[in-house]
């Protein structure tokens, strides 16, 4: 330690760091506060001494000052983009890049930290820190012996391969995803977290590097880690899983051949939000392709589970359950049944009507359209469930944005084309705009000339009376099925409920003689 500070001391240049790094160490939360009394390019200078020359091998370089220097080029680059770019710019990264190769693992830590740092905000950040060799220099990282020290190359790695598939390319292209799935058999949860989180930026890109990430084996190694007590590694693989499975029917194939069915299942009930979130969008990403991978969920207890899922979760982590219950409805009318018996109509319906953004709306509005549009039995549980006025409330007013009007519109179309309930249906009829009005018609055309009961209850209800009055505004196609429904009654029933039909009885009396 004397000596240490002895060599520290020697030195001009380094004890200015020294002073330096004393002066970030006050408010090392708030970088700011520090450049308001220098400058930028002082600072970055002032942090920048240390690494220079390193490939001199200059005897004046004190490891503990390096790591210092760059912990705080760290912070300042993760404070603003403005300061990562600053950094690039000073060429500060060759400098740290070489440290990875030939210092001790303290300071590889902090140097992996800094080009972390850099890599977060941009792809052109992260491809600055690609050119400066970072990568040929993080790759042996990942082998070191010290368990932090692959920590901070992994979380390095995965900020450089999250913004494109240009750069998680390279990544795969330097040699980084056999390495990670050995990071993540370590035993240590902290690597493993990291590992799944870098596998996962690879993975999310393109079926290509999904595809080099199974290659290496991993799906095997994440797959298990499901059950792992740990909230937030179970978090990491369920993304990973999911942008493995979200690419085509193999890599999913392949997600369900590990067997993550149904314990994934039991991550929907997990005690952590982003876990549930996340295992559900894995669950999303694989009912997505094909029948029998929907069927598998379902034949697994999914149904009930995404139902209790969409039920209990709150605000956008509905979404993924949401959509899953749709994706698995809209296969099969069997499929479609089970989440009916499920009860999973009430939950959507819920959403619809209490959710504040539109586009979990939309998404609500898209699974009970993919439910109700199988049969007449499938479109009468969503009538009975009072979905189709809401529907259509969403459809027409004036707030919902353009996808969720679009999508009420098409969900509605969908049950009303199988829709057989005629209490659900009349109300509509008064309701709903001319374009809704057609298929509630049309519905009616062919449903009441089979049926006596529903023809006295259409009257009854007032049903053939609003016809009368909406024929005196209407045409086209309209008018086809009024004419149509009409000639399901006596003339004279339809002539009692026209709207003229009180005039012309008036003028029945002008012509009246009568006998005395």
């Amino acid at each position: 330690m004397h000596y240490a500070h002895t060599r520290c001391c020697s030195s001009p240049r380094v004890a200015s760091v020294a002073l330096g790094l004393t002066c970030l160490a006050c408010a090392p939360y708030h970088p700011g506060r520090f450049l308001r009394a220098l400058s930028t390019q002082n600072v970055l200078l002032l942090y920048a001494a240390p690494f220079k020359n390193n490939n001199n091998n200059n005897n004046n370089q004190v490891p503990s000052i390096q790591q210092s220097a760059a912990l705080a080029l760290g912070r300042l680059a993760n404070y603003s983009e403005d300061l990562a770019e600053a950094v690039v710019g000073n060429e500060i990264l060759p400098q740290l890049v070489y440290s990875l190769s030939e210092q001790n693992r303290f300071v590889k830590k902090a140097a992996a930290f800094v080009l972390r740092a850099v890599a977060k905000h941009s792809p052109d950040l992260a491809q600055a820190v690609v050119d400066s060799g970072a990568l040929d220099a993080l790759v042996p990282c990942l082998e070191e012996f010290d368990p932090t020290v692959k920590e901070a190359a992994a979380w390095a790695i995965g900020y450089i391969a999250q913004h494109t598939a240009e750069l998680a390319q390279a990544v795969v292209d330097a040699g980084t995803v056999a390495l990670l799935v050995l990071c993540i058999q370590e035993p240590e949860i902290t690597l493993k977290r990291i590992s799944a989180s870098a596998m996962s930026d690879i993975c999310k890109h393109s079926p290509e590097l999904a595809q080099a990430v199974v290659d290496a084996g991993a799906v095997a190694y994440l797959a298990p880690l499901i059950v792992h007590p740990d909230a937030k590694l179970k978090r990491q693989v369920c993304c990973a899983l999911a942008q493995i499975a979200k690419h085509s029917v193999d890599l999913a194939e392949v997600v369900v051949e590990a067997e993550i069915f149904p314990n994934i299942l039991n991550c929907l009930k997990d005690g952590d939000s982003f876990v549930r979130k996340n295992a559900a969008t894995c669950i999303r990403e694989v009912a997505k392709h094909t029948p029998e991978l929907a069927k598998l969920i379902v034949n697994s207890g999914g149904a009930a589970a995404l139902v209790d899922f969409v039920s209990e979760a709150q605000g956008n982590a509905k979404l993924p359950g949401i959509m899953a219950v749709g994706y698995i409805a809209a296969f099969s009318e069997t499929l479609a049944l089970a989440i009916i018996v499920s009860k999973g109509v009430a939950p959507l319906k819920e959403a619809l009507v209490t959710e504040p953004e539109d586009h979990i709306k939309a998404a609500a509005a898209w699974s009970l359209g993919q439910i109700g549009r199988h049969t007449s039995d499938h479109a009468r549980a969503l009538a009975e469930g009072d979905v189709l006025r809401h529907l259509l409330a969403c459809m027409v007013h004036q707030d919902s944005s353009e996808d969720l009007k679009v999508k009420s519109k098409r969900a509605l179309k969908a049950i009303l084309a199988k829709c057989t309930h005629l209490q659900a249906l009349q109300p509509l009829l008064r309701e709903a705009p001319v374009k809704v009005q057609k298929y509630v018609l049309k519905q009616f055309s062919s449903i009441l000339p089979h049926d006596v009961e529903a023809r006295r209850a259409f009257v009854q209800n007032g049903g053939l009376q609003f016809l009368q009055e909406l024929n005196e505004t209407v045409g086209g196609k309209l008018t086809e099925f009024i004419v149509q429904i009409n000639q399901c009654y006596p003339p004279e029933i339809v002539e009692y409920y026209s709207p003229h039909y009180s005039k012309t009885l008036l003028d029945k009396i002008d012509d009246y003689a009568p006998t005395m």
